[in-house]
């Protein structure tokens, strides 16, 4: 039996409406909970980038990322394991002045972990946090007793180590299209 692990798919698309449900459609279909999903703009002009994290096999995360690429607007999909990629996520965590002010537990925790004061206001003040979800997760876990007032976290942005770019995948696409209408 496979063991469960955590996955990072990178899909690459054209920015088209509708092409984020058929997405997810893949997971749903499988059963497969999506742990994490961000989506932006990629450096190659016209093509987004989908980072979308998961827990399943390795032959179940193979399935979804084949079948991804089937879809008319996907330019290309990858999975990787966690150690294939760089990633972060960013975190923001709102807690009243007053506790920021009372005792300097806040101020110590901020500096223990990294993180940053956006905004003190006279309500509230806002911290920001980027790391791995751990890491954030356990300086929340630390805020809680301050008297919270707010979280978020970001889905993961990631980029791979080195590996080849896609832009190069895309020219050997181009490429094999051009053999194959040629009938080379």
């Amino acid at each position: 039996m496979e063991k469960v692990e955590e996955f990072t798919i990178k899909v690459y698309s054209e920015n088209h409406i509708g092409l984020l449900n058929r997405l997810t459609i893949l997971f749903t279909r499988r059963k497969v909970n999506i742990e994490s999903l961000t989506t932006s703009e990629y450096h190659i002009p016209g093509v987004h980038s989908f980072t979308i994290v998961i827990n399943t096999t390795e032959s179940m995360v193979r399935k979804i990322t084949q079948q991804a690429e089937k879809l008319v607007d996907v330019l290309k999909a990858f999975y990787y394991h966690t150690d294939d990629i760089h990633y972060q996520e960013i975190a923001l965590y709102k807690v009243p002045t007053a506790a920021l002010t009372a005792t300097n537990e806040i101020e110590k925790l901020v500096r223990r972990y990294n993180a940053r004061i956006l905004e003190v206001t006279p309500e509230y003040t806002v911290i920001e946090k980027t790391g791995h979800k751990e890491e954030t997760q356990e300086l929340l876990d630390k805020l809680q007793p301050f008297g919270l007032l707010e979280f978020v976290r970001s889905g993961r942005v990631a980029i791979t180590k080195p590996m080849k770019e896609l832009a190069t995948h895309l020219r050997e696409k181009e490429d094999a299209t051009h053999f194959v209408q040629n009938g080379n």
